[in-house]
């Protein structure tokens, strides 16, 4: 079949989830004409939104129409050369936090579709975004090396990309979020000039923002002290039961738990109460009763801010980050829609790629 080259920058679009990456991409210069989700609840924020992503290219209009379910049934059918495939397969197979069963695991198999249709598909480029864990997730079956370097790197080398890897902090480009996340960037005509060695990617998108830049780190109240004036209305979350809103309204902005620890006014009693059996545990567990402060960066946002470990609490007031202030730290545009209950919104900002990191990975791309 011969491909198609409309030289219109064309990205097909998997594990799209609630559109994070492809915002930043849009931005950046390409234009979205697949997308592929097995989530439901994502596709109905897809379908909310795709068609004002870019009013002026015509597929958009007729974009929904383009939207596929099942990465494992997805077979490239048209003629269109695309420029870019991206996508973020789905990281609890590697996450730190999970059993990390990597590649035995069903999810973690997704990886090899994405790389299915990256062999498939042949495109200019593509990007490939995972949590941190998969750098050090182990081989199977007690094997020496990790599933990084022995199953998914070669596997592109093998189709002949030039590839970009290393850990990224959204910190780094003007997000105010200490976000890590892994990414691999291919090229398929060697436009790195690193053949066969890996570029640090830190050399395809150097850092925007940060003490090796002139511009500070952005921090909360840049994202979202605007929020009420800009007519975004009453915040949507969910609240925090009366016993710990009452515990929240104690701690001021930018402390946690140990703000107890501290005073002396509290036993060691109370703190052993509130932090129940994660007293014992080893670790700074920074997040247990964490408040943020206007004047810090967010820490990770997580699928919902109302875990105790992880705790998201407003620099003001006793409640969790609301959803309208999950999707501005994420740089999610006001106008985007989620679907969904309050619940499953959180969930979809919390998977995402940060805007402006996919625009800046596009801009390095898209200016070769």
């Amino acid at each position: 079949m011969i491909k198609q080259n409309l030289n219109l920058n064309l990205n097909l679009s998997l594990f799209s989830g609630a559109g994070g990456l492809d915002i930043g991409l849009q931005q950046a210069g390409f234009k979205t004409l697949k997308y592929v989700e097995f989530d439901k609840t994502c596709r109905e924020t897809l379908k909310l939104n795709i068609a004002n992503l870019n009013p002026n290219y015509s597929a958009y209009n007729e974009a929904h129409k383009n939207l596929f379910n099942d990465v494992k049934d997805y077979t490239e059918e048209s003629t269109v050369q695309y420029e870019l495939v991206s996508g973020g397969p789905p990281c609890q197979s590697f996450s730190t936090a999970g059993k990390r069963q990597a590649l035995e695991d069903p999810r973690g198999n997704l990886i090899l579709e994405f790389i299915r249709i990256i062999r498939e598909t042949q495109p200019r480029f593509f990007i490939m975004e995972n949590v941190r864990g998969l750098t050090s997730a182990k081989v199977p079956n007690g094997l020496a090396g990790s599933v990084l370097q022995e199953e998914i790197l070669p596997k592109f080398l093998d189709m002949e990309y030039e590839l970009s890897i290393g850990l990224v902090n959204a910190l780094d480009y003007g997000i105010p979020q200490d976000r890590k996340r892994f990414f691999i960037i291919g090229s398929r005509n060697h436009e790195f000039n690193t053949w066969p060695e890996y570029l640090p990617i830190e050399q395809l998108i150097p850092p925007t923002h940060g003490p090796t830049t002139d511009i500070p780190y952005l921090v909360l109240k840049d994202a979202i002290s605007d929020l009420q004036e800009c007519g975004k209305g009453e915040p949507e979350y969910t609240p925090y039961a009366k016993h710990r809103a009452n515990i929240y309204d104690r701690v001021p902005p930018g402390k946690n738990w140990r703000f107890f620890v501290n005073s002396p006014q509290y036993a060691t009693e109370f703190v052993q109460y509130l932090m129940g059996g994660a007293y014992e545990s080893s670790g700074g567990r920074v997040g247990f009763w964490r408040r943020l402060s206007w004047d810090k960066w967010s820490p990770t946002l997580t699928t919902s801010p109302l875990q105790k470990a992880t705790g998201l609490c407003h620099p003001d007031e006793a409640r969790p980050l609301s959803v309208q202030e999950y999707a501005r730290i994420q740089g999610f545009p006001d106008t985007w829609e989620f679907a969904g209950n309050t619940r499953l919104k959180y969930r979809q900002i919390g998977n995402a790629v940060p805007i402006k990191l996919g625009e800046v990975i596009g801009k390095a791309l898209i200016n070769m």
